[in-house]
Order: C-alpha cells, then structure tokens, then sequence
C-alpha cells in the first residue's frame, strides 16, 4: 500500500461569517472534521496545500488529516467530503472533511472512465455515457482512483449495465435497478431525440 498523503488543519475558536472572510483574504480556507463519534470540530486550513491534495485525492481517496487535539498530534485518516467554492474565483471558501475507519465499509462516488474504440463507433454508432459516476461500497482503502470501462465489443444499440461493470476486488456497486452505465446509440437515434426536444426560448 501507497504511503497516504498528508495535511494539515488547526482547530478553530472563532466563526462566523466576518471571521471566515477575514480567514479568505489571508488564503485561510475554513472548513469543519465530522468524526465517527458524529462530532464536529471547527478547522482552518491553507488554501495552497488543500487545493494540491484536492487535485490529487479528489472526494473519494483517503489522506491523513494532521491536527493538535487536546495537546495531542493526532493523523486522522479523512475523505474531503465536500468543497464550496467562490463562484467568481473558483477558489475554495469552505470545506467539510470526514473521518473514516479504515476497518469499515463507506459508500462513495467514483467518477467513470470509458477505454477502447467500440466497434458500433466504427459502423457509425455514438457513445453515450449515461452515468459520470457509481456509487459503491467498500473500505476506505480499497476506494478505486476511477472505475474503467472498456467499450471494445459494444456493438450499436448495446447498453452496459451496472451489473455488468466489473469492478476491483473488495468493491461493489450501490444499485436497485439494473441500470445502463454506457452505451452505443445509432445517430438517427440520436438525432430523433434532439428533434423530439423543445426548442430553447
């Protein structure tokens, strides 16, 4: 197993939102850890650090999240459960981290990935992707980066189903219905979509 990457928050005392602006203009991110215990504690985190392990660990890859607690160094394996951002700056002004066990299962998303040129492409057929993510189940460790699917053999007019999806070992996908993930669609079906949709106004 890969070493984890690491970052580090402090606890906070002061909210509210002049306090959250003032953290901002000092490129100060607050945020809030939710423990297993359901507990919350009020964090504040450098912005530079936070958006270089976002790029690389996204929402769905475990970290070692380092904090004083009590006088005491504690690294607290985390999910970056959800990040808000300026919606002018595209920069993070909030961000929620999850603590997790790394002995028990969690649901999360993982973004989908199609590979291979599908040989209904090649007759003329399009690739539809009808799921950017799955829902699955496994130990925090075990969170794939991305979950591939190769569409070599998909002819046109053929849907992959969810329960079709292979996935790695120790993981499995969140679903009541056997819904399709990816597909090949002819053009003119396509296109009878497109036509059958209302016009923008």
């Amino acid at each position: 197993m890969a070493d984890l990457m690491k970052l580090s928050v402090r606890p906070r005392a002061e909210k509210g939102k002049g306090t959250c602006r003032r953290m901002l203009a000092k490129d100060l991110v607050p945020g809030i850890y939710y423990n297993q215990k359901g507990q919350n504690i009020p964090v504040v985190v450098d912005m530079l650090p936070l958006t270089k392990l976002h790029r690389k660990v996204g929402s769905s890859r475990v970290f070692h999240l380092e904090m004083d607690l009590d006088g005491k160094a504690e690294s607290l394996p985390s999910l970056i459960w959800d990040m808000q951002y300026d919606p002018l700056k595209s920069t993070p002004i909030h961000v929620d981290f999850y603590g997790v066990d790394l002995d028990r299962e969690i649901k999360v998303d993982v973004r989908v990935v199609v590979e291979g040129k599908a040989k209904g492409i090649v007759l003329g057929g399009l690739l539809e992707i009808f799921r950017e993510t799955l829902e699955v189940i496994c130990k925090p460790l075990d969170v794939p980066e991305k979950i591939v699917i190769d569409v070599t053999d998909l002819d046109v007019g053929v849907n992959l189903h969810i329960d079709e999806i292979k996935l790695p070992a120790g993981v499995r996908a969140v679903f009541e219905d056997n819904f399709a993930v990816v597909g090949i669609v002819a053009q003119e079906a396509e296109e009878e979509v497109k036509a059958a949709e209302p016009a923008k106004k």
